[in-house]
This record gives structure tokens, C-alpha cells and sequence, in this order.
């Protein structure tokens, strides 16, 4: 039944069925969070990796101890916008140097630079200019294994060890049954060759950890290489074709290429999915082995030969630390499994470890070696700290890379599973504060360069900290990033709607991304594991297509950056649907049953069917008995982007018509008067309150004093909260952003309420446009080919006007004949011209102006020509005066006219930023009304588009039975095809 609902500070009816356990999250963390945890952690775990610098003899050791960022920046946001400056605080590092042979120690605070903040709304304010940092799609690190068939039909298995930064491993199989691996992309040569680099070198070896299988049979007959020496000679050559190979030189290069942290790096997700997909749990589990497992502590048999391994039993096998099983097949063939030696530390451990914070497994040779070396559980937890890097490494070990070949040749015995690059299990989120993490890293290892070479140059005894670190190369990578980088980009700020769906935005562009060419069908693809995470509507037409995605309603961003979604979890004893909420990964969701969030429920939470439509593994929908479901979505909108959630009825539109509704709704242009829909969605109000255009009460309290241009609330503990609104303002797009107040003087307010509209918005709720009386009808040809006939009442109420603003600028330099000049004063101009400039020759705020019209009256040195006899006498008589100038005036564009709202000036007197050569600057706002025309676009929220082709006097437009003429005549004919039915449904 329909049902009242307040939304902020309005009512509206309420006609949903399905009752929401849930609020939307808020919209923009996905930037926040992420920067904020760059704060916090990001720049600490570079430091760290960074630290301690050490010169090429050992002797001086630099260390990061910590850094701290300013609390109080030079400019407010506002101040920076109008200066042209980078809102930005000086970032503060602690810097101990350590000298060897003296013992001495010194320590200093450096200045590292200007570090960009990132203001409230998810920005940053970079030169003047509002920028987003948008967040990117990148394949995980990890291993995935792919699969193709040769032409005779032979199954072939390629896959790739993939890093975060660092050399790839790639194997692949051809059709003699030769596995060969690829180091760093060089040649490809026997997998065995790479075996034995690594220390595992006669055949036996190789054969006794395998196990025997003909693939490595046909993989030893073509190696030629039999010890551990020839195995590195050749792997050598592969890699620096054309050096004179040694083994010693052979043996550090493999180390650097794989186990140097500085150089190989997985990150905590890499070693995540690394341990995911090579463990040893589940690729044994539901298969039989082929020999009794017993665990080596307890000599407990785990599993008789020939019986099944059960998920529990898997999972229990690989925590005691057996890393090799051997399986039996159907045909009898015993095939060997080997894991990667990770294991879970709580089985091995039992006190508590929470204050220890692991989370995830650790390598299981070296907690034993922990274990069997110490008894106290205080010793034992000192070692597991000062190890932590040993147990969970950022880099590959011996067993990951032999756990991967193991893998590789398992799989021909569909042991494993073949991986889908485009689930995004397997793609991951690198948001704002990971990708600086990136360049401040790419800028501190240029300044460890620097540094050790500075300690090798400078006097030992005069070093200090500060004459080491030269904070040049790091601040340089920033401003860079900030400034050039295909993911900074300067805001859509058109309405608050563009706002926000450019801070969700999820590319799969940028450096490490894809590149437009080379993407092709498939990652464009709408896939199953994009439900509640991706929206499958809203993305750009043309190249773009599918590249750029929007973040789901109620998606968030794990640890590791894979996308989660939010499901309302199953109880099976009770057959109920709880209110417990569980935010599941894709590749964690793929292993339960979800219901859909329309399936009718009981008062009680019971199904009301008792089969369920459901998605199953893989994405299947089927129908399923409701015993089996396992979770159920929450919303009917966490499918879907916030600009998709705003089409009402969207359920009854095409998909590519709901995809240009999406699209065209940041698009709209903020209107003079707004208004909220009638029909809308009930996202609105959040999506406005999220976006930043309108102001939020920090605190409760009672408004105090409420004016055009500020806000006072007193809190209850007796403070005052102030608010300064923006008055004609122009945004990035050049629309216009004016803030005015929906409260009054004595308002009880409560923190989180909207006290202020912004542009497009109306009592806190996005109002994009207008609600408008609609006829679909043909009217004498006018509306042929999605032609738009408008009522001219529309053009004179100002109903769909809307006020752009223009920047204009004027600079003073210095020139080679002398200064410019800002004046009044201009040579052959009359005084009707400059009637507006005020007595230093600006344009005064309020004056009409049209094409032509001085704003700011400026002269210029003229060059200096020869001199008449009458022109030396003046020059004689008056002195430099006389000199010739030429006007040089800022003028109003051809084309262009309006009022002018706002006139900064900036002079190098009052110590403000210029650059270099400017005296002054002086900066015109020009604000001009649009009225609605013949050629404008329109468009609905469906998709149904169009443009003005006739502007019809209110007499002569066709009225309805009650004499009310209409606004607006839609061509009917652009329903059928188009199947966005949306449209006849709001307007019914």
C-alpha cells in the first residue's frame, strides 16, 4: 500500500513493496576512505619499505622514523580556488642518521615537500581547479591459468605468475606435451631449466618432487641442460643475451629478479590470491588419495588411502603443514600435488595473537622453525614480530614457484580450475590512495639514489639529514600525478548528479590498464560477477564503451581492493531471511546461493514460494528449493549506479534507452527555478546530500541567524557553527553555483541535516529539471524525428532558463619597454566606453555588458620610433609622461554579454602568488541568463531525447479537455521502437 515516507524536509508517497533493511552507504568513501588510509598507512608502508638507506660501504644508515602533516594549510579551499593555488599541507618527516664507526646519531625534522589534501567532497583543489582522482580497474596480481585447444583438439595450458611490480613467470604447454616457462617476458625454454636455477638439479630430483607424469618426461628429453650450474648459465643467457655468463652472476641476477623485496612485489593482495589459488585445500578436497596422510605432529591418520578428502580434512591436512599429497585418478594414475607451505597460524598457536594483527597464512617452514627454537609465549610472539616479513613475504618464494608448476601440470588431471580474467574475483580497485602510494614510491626510490650518492661524496663528519635528502624527485612524481595523469581529471561539475558519479567512477584506462585499441570484446562485457558491484547500464557510447563503469548503489571496497557487495544472509534452521548483513567478494558469492531482493517475503521473513528464483554458481538463475538459498540481495537498486537508480520505471525501459538516461541526466544543466521530480525514485536526497552541493550541519543545534550568504547554528554545548554559502559561483562546467538556505532563524536542527540548496537541487533532493504537462501527439510535422514542441509560456516564466558564468582575465606584465599599466586613462577611447570602469579602471560589480565593452582598461609601452622635433620638446617640457602607450584593454568577447557579478584583484603589493613577470591580475565574472530556444536539447530520464524545433505561442498550442494548454508535444512514434515504456509510465 502506498505510505508516507520523509525525505529531509519533504513528504512524499511511498509505492514500494519491498521493505529496506539497509541506508545506501555513504556515496563517496570509496574516495575518502582510500585517502584517508594513504594517510594513515599508505606513506607509513612506504617509508618503511624505503628505510633504511644504506651508502655502498655499509658505514651510514638512513632511517625514516615519521612523518607528520601540518593541521593548518596556507589557503582555505575557497582562497585557493580564487588564488590558483594547490590546496595542500607541508608534509614533515623525522630523519635519523646513524653513523657506524662513530656511533653518532643525528636526528631532524625535513620538509618534504607540499602534500595535496583532499577536501571534504571527495576532491582535491589542484591550481585553482577542482580535480577527482578516478578510480582504476586493474587485473589482480596473482596466478591465472588459461586454456586453449591446438588444432587437433589438444587442451593446452598457458598461465602467468603476475606480480604488482616485478618480473612474470609464464608457462605454457605446445603440443608435444613440452611445458616451458618465459622469464620476464625473454625467450621460452624448458620449465625444468628454471628448476634447476633454482636449486633442484639432476633429473631424480626434479622427478622425486614432481612426481612421475609424461609431461615431464617430454619436458627432460628436450632440456639439454642436467646440473644446477648449466640451469642458471642458460636461464642467464636468456636474459642478458650477449654478456659473457657466470654462474655467481647468473645466481644474483635470479635472486634480484625474485626474491629482492625492492625489486618483486606482490603486496598484501598478491600474496593473498597467491596463497588462494596454490594452496593445497582446494585442489585436493573432494578427490581420493592415493596413500594414507598422517599428520607429522601427531601421527594421526587424517585419510586411508582410496578414501574421499572432504573440504574440512583438505582444510585440516594443509594446517599441519603436509605440503605434498599424492591423488589417485579414475584410471588408477597416482598424481602428485604440491602446495605452497602457507597454513593458517591459529592451528599451530594456541594463545592469543590478536595484538599480533595477522591475518593472513604464513609461510609454515619458518613458524616451525619459530616453534622449535622457542617455548615462551613471549619469546615466541617477539620472534613472530621481528620475522613478520619472513611469514607473510611481499616477494615469490622457491615454494610458490614450485606449487605453480605443480599446479600447471595438475590441471591436465582437472585438478584445479582454469581462471576468468574478467570476473572480478580476479580485477581489483586501485583508488585514489593506492595510486599515489605508487608515486610517492616511484619518487622516493629516485631520491635513494640521490642520497647514497651524497653519502658517498660529502664529508663524513659535517653530514647531515638535511643536506641527504633532496625532496626534489618526490614532489616532482606528485605534481606530476596531480597534473598529467590520465586518472586525474579535471571535474564534471554540472549538476550535483555529474558530481558524484565522476568521483564512483571505475576505469579500466590509465598507466597499467588497458589501452582503448587493445580492448576487446570480452572486458567490455557485461559479466556475471559484475551483479551489485558494476553497474550494467551506466558507461559511455562510443570507444569508452564498457572501459569506464560506474560503482554499484551499495558497493564497497575491501582491504585488498576487490569490489564487495552486501547480502541479507539465509537461516536455514529457521527458514528465515535475517536482518544480518554480509558483505561478500565475487569470488566468495560464487560459492552460495543468492535470492533476488523481489522475492515476495512473509511478515516473518519466510519465502512466500517455495521454490526461489536464484542466482548458482557461475551466475545461473534457476529455480531452486528455498532449503538450498544461502543469502538474498538487499535492495532491488544495488544492481545499479546512482544515476541509473534515478530513472523511475526503469525496470520497463530498453537497456541501451536506460543506458542514454543515465547518461543525459549529468548532462542537465542547473535551471534559475527547480524543482524535485513528482515521480522520483527516492535516491535523491542522499545522492544530493553525498555529492557536496548542498551544506550539511556539522552538529545539532538551533539556528541562530540564516541570511542569503551565512548560516550560525549554536550548538547545545553553547558553541556557534558557521556556514558561509556560495553566492554565483562558477563551477568547472561554467554553470553557476548558488547556495541559499531552506531553514529559518530558530530552526531545531539535527546533525546531518541539509540547512542549504545548492545548484539543481531543491529541498535537499537532486531536481535536475522540471515537471512539465506532456501530450504525445503529432503536431503538423513539427515534432517528426524527435523534434520537441514547447509551450512559449515555458520561455516567459523563465521555467527552464538557466545562468552560465564566464572567467575572464587580465594581466599587467613587465615589458622590455616597461611596465603595463591598469588605468582609466585610455588613449582615443570615448567616455561612453569606459563609464563603467571605476577610478582604477575596472569594470564595477553590477554593470550590464555587451560584446566590445572594456572590463579592465590597460596600456602598454608602445615601441619607441624616431622622434619628431615636436615630440622632443614635450618629452623636454612634461618629462616621461608623453611616452606613447597603446590600449591594450581586457574586452567582452564577441558573441558574449551579461552581468558582471564578481571582479578579483590580485597584486604583487599585497604579497600575493603571481608569476613571474605579472604585476597584476585582475579576474571579471560575467554571469549571462539563457533563455530556453529553438535548438536546445531536451531530454527525459528514458533515454527520449530530442530537440526544440518550435517555440508555439500558449494560444496556439493544443489544450486539454479542461482548457489547460499543454507545455510540451512529444512525437508518440519515438515509443514503439525505442521500448523505453519508462516514459508513458511517468507521465500516466
Amino acid at each position: 500500500m502506498p505510505h508516507p515516507v520523509t525525505i529531509g524536509k519533504r513528504t512524499r508517497m511511498s509505492f514500494s513493496k519491498i521493505k529496506e533493511i539497509a541506508d545506501v552507504p555513504n556515496l563517496i568513501e570509496i574516495q575518502v576512505d582510500s585517502y584517508e588510509w594513504f594517510l594513515k598507512e599508505g606513506l607509513k608502508e612506504v617509508f618503511d619499505d624505503i628505510s633504511p638507506i644504506e651508502d655502498y660501504t655499509g658505514n651510514l644508515i638512513l632511517e625514516f622514523v615519521d612523518y607528520s602533516l601540518d593541521d593548518k594549510p596556507k589557503y582555505d579551499i575557497e582562497e585557493c580556488k580564487e588564488r590558483d593555488a594547490t590546496y595542500c599541507a607541508p608534509l614533515k618527516v623525522k630523519v635519523r642518521l646513524i653513523n657506524k664507526e662513530t656511533g653518532e646519531i643525528k636526528e631532524q625534522e625535513v620538509f618534504m615537500g607540499d602534500f595535496p589534501l583532499m577536501t571534504e567532497r571527495g576532491t582535491f583543489v589542484i591550481n585553482g581547479a577542482e580535480r577527482v582522482i578516478v578510480s582504476q580497474l586493474v587485473r589482480s596480481p596473482g596466478v591465472y591459468y588459461a586454456e586453449e585447444r591446438d588444432k587437433t583438439g589438444k587442451r593446452l595450458i598457458s598461465s602467468t605468475v603476475i606480480p604488482n611490480r616485478g618480473a612474470w613467470l609464464e608457462y605454457e604447454t605446445d603440443s608435444n606435451d613440452v611445458i616451458s616457462v618465459r622469464v620476464d617476458r625473454t625467450r621460452k625454454q624448458p620449465v625444468t631449466v628454471l628448476l634447476r636455477a633454482l636449486g633442484i638439479g639432476t633429473d631424480a630430483e626434479i622427478i622425486d618432487l614432481l612426481g612421475e607424469d609424461e609431461r615431464l618426461s617430454a619436458t627432460l628429453e628436450k632440456d639439454n641442460t642436467k646440473t644446477v650450474e648449466e640451469g642458471l648459465v642458460e636461464i642467464y643467457k636468456k636474459l642478458r643475451p650477449g654478456e659473457p655468463p657466470t654462474v655467481e652472476s647468473a645466481s644474483s641476477l635470479l635472486n634480484a629478479l625474485f626474491f629482492d623485496p625492492k625489486r618483486y612485489d606482490l603486496a598484501k593482495v598478491g600474496r593473498y590470491k597467491f596463497n588462494k589459488k596454490l594452496a593445497l585445500c582446494y585442489r585436493i578436497m573432494n578427490k581420493i588419495s592415493a596413500e594414507d596422510i598422517i599428520n607429522p605432529e601427531t601421527g594421526e591418520v587424517f585419510v586411508k588411502a582410496g578414501e574421499k578428502i572432504s573440504y574440512d580434512l583438505a582444510k585440516a591436512i594443509q594446517n599441519a603443514g603436509i605440503n605434498v599429497v599424492n591423488l589417485l585418478m579414475d584410471d588408477d594414475k597416482k598424481v602428485r600435488v604440491i602446495g605452497n607451505n602457507f597454513v593458517d597460524i591459529k592451528s599451530h598457536i594456541d594463545f592469543d595473537i590478536d595484538d599480533l594483527n595477522i591475518k593472513e597464512k604464513v609461510h609454515y617452514p619458518t613458524l616451525k622453525e619459530i616453534l622449535d627454537g622457542y617455548s615462551d609465549e613471549e619469546e615466541i610472539k617477539e620472534a613472530i614480530k621481528s620475522r613478520i616479513k619472513e611469514l607473510i613475504p611481499k616477494h615469490i618464494l622457491l615454494d610458490d614457484i614450485i606449487a605453480s608448476i605443480s599446479y600447471e601440470f595438475n590441471i591436465f588431471y582437472n585438478i584445479g580450475n582454469i581462471d576468468d580474467i574478467d570476473h572480478l574475483g580476479n580485477r581489483r580497485i586501485r583508488s585514489v590512495g593506492e595510486l599515489l602510494q605508487n608515486q610517492v614510491r616511484i619518487g622516493l626510490s629516485r631520491m635513494e639514489r640521490v642520497i647514497k650518492e651524497r653519502m658517498t661524496v660529502q664529508d663524513m663528519e659535517a653530514i647531515t639529514p638535511q643536506a641527504l635528502v633532496n625532496i626534489r624527485p618526490v614532489s616532482a612524481a606528485i605534481k606530476e600525478f596531480f597534473g598529467s595523469s590520465q586518472l586525474s581529471q579535471f571535474m564534471d561539475q554540472t549538476n550535483p548528479l555529474s558530481e558524484l558519479t565522476h568521483k564512483r567512477r571505475l576505469s579500466a584506462l590509465g598507466p597499467g590498464g588497458l589501452s582503448r585499441e587493445r580492448a576487446g570484446f570480452e572486458v567490455r562485457d557485461v559479466h556475471h560477477s559484475h551483479y551489485g558491484r558494476m553497474c550494467p547500464i551506466e558507461t559511455p557510447e562510443g570507444p569508452n564503451i564498457g572501459l569506464i563503469n560506474s560503482l554499484g548503489t551499495y558497493a564497497k571496497i575491501n582491504e585488498f581492493g576487490f569490489i564487495e557487495s552486501p547480502y541479507r544472509k539465509f537461516d536455514k534452521e529457521t527458514s528465515t531471511v535475517t536482518d544480518e548483513i554480509h558483505y561478500l567478494t565475487a569470488d566468495e558469492e560464487d560459492l552460495f546461493v543468492r535470492a533476488q531482493a523481489n522475492e515476495p517475503l512473509t511478515e516473518d521473513g519466510k519465502f512466500v514460494n517455495h521454490r526461489v528464483v536464484c542466482r548458482t554458481v557461475n551466475g545461473a538463475v534457476e529455480m531452486v528449493p528455498e532449503s538450498r538459498v544461502d543469502y538474498m540481495d538487499i535492495s532491488p537498486k544495488q544492481v545499479v549506479s546512482v544515476a541509473t537508480a534515478m530513472i523511475p520505471f526503469l525496470e520497463n525501459d530498453d537497456a541501451n534507452r536506460a543506458l542514454m538516461g543515465a547518461n543525459m541526466q549529468r548532462q542537465a544543466v542547473p535551471l534559475v527555478r527547480r524543482e524535485a521530480p513528482i515521480i522520483g525514485t527516492g535516491i535523491e536526497y542522499r545522492a544530493a546530500k553525498d555529492s557536496g552541493a548542498v551544506v550539511v550541519a556539522r552538529n545539532s543545534g538551533i539556528a541562530e541567524r540564516v541570511t542569503a550568504d551565512e548560516i550560525i547554528i549554536k550548538r547545545e554545548d553553547g558553541n556557534r557553527d558557521r556556514y558561509n554559502l556560495l553566492k554565483f559561483k562558477r563551477s568547472n562546467s561554467g554553470t553557476c553555483i548558488n547556495q541559499t538556505p531552506i531553514i529559518n532563524k530558530g530552526d531545531q536542527i539535527i546533525k546531518g541535516d541539509v540547512i542549504a540548496d545548492g545548484p539543481a537541487t531543491d529541498l535537499g533532493e537532486v531536481a535536475l529539471g522540471r515537471n512539465c504537462l506532456i501530450a504525445f501527439m503529432t503536431w503538423e510535422g513539427y515534432n517528426y524525428e524527435d523534434a520537441i514542441l514547447i509551450n512559449e509560456r515555458l520561455v516567459k516564466e523563465d521555467r527552464l532558463s538557466t545562468i552560465h558564468i564566464e572567467e575572464y582575465e587580465c594581466e599587467a606584465r613587465d615589458t622590455k619597454l616597461g611596465p603595463e599599466e591598469i588605468t582609466r586613462d585610455i588613449p582615443n577611447v570615448g567616455d561612453s566606453a569606459i563609464k563603467n570602469l571605476d577610478d582604477r579602471g575596472i569594470i564595477r560589480i553590477g554593470a550590464e555588458v555587451d560584446s566590445g565593452d572594456i572590463l579592465v582598461g590597460k596600456v602598454t609601452p608602445k615601441g619607441e620610433t624616431e622622434l619628431t622635433a615636436e615630440e622632443r620638446l614635450l618629452r623636454a617640457i612634461f618629462g616621461e609622461k608623453a611616452r606613447e602607450v597603446r590600449d591594450t584593454s581586457l574586452k567582452v568577447p564577441h558573441g558574449e554579454s551579461g552581468i558582471i557579478v564578481d571582479v578579483k584583484v590580485f597584486t604583487r603589493e599585497n604579497g600575493d602568488d603571481l608569476s613571474p613577470g605579472v604585476n597584476e591580475l585582475v579576474r571579471c565574472y560575467i554571469a549571462k541568463k539563457r533563455k530556453i530556444k529553438v535548438g536546445d536539447k531536451m531530454a527525459g530520464r528514458h533515454g527520449n531525447k530530442g530537440v526544440i524545433s518550435r517555440v508555439l505561442p500558449e494560444e496556439d498550442m493544443p489544450f486539454m479537455e479542461n482548457g489547460t494548454p499543454l507545455d510540451i508535444i512529444l512525437n508518440p512514434q519515438g515509443i514503439p521502437s525505442r521500448m523505453n515504456i519508462g516514459q508513458v509510465l511517468e507521465v500516466h
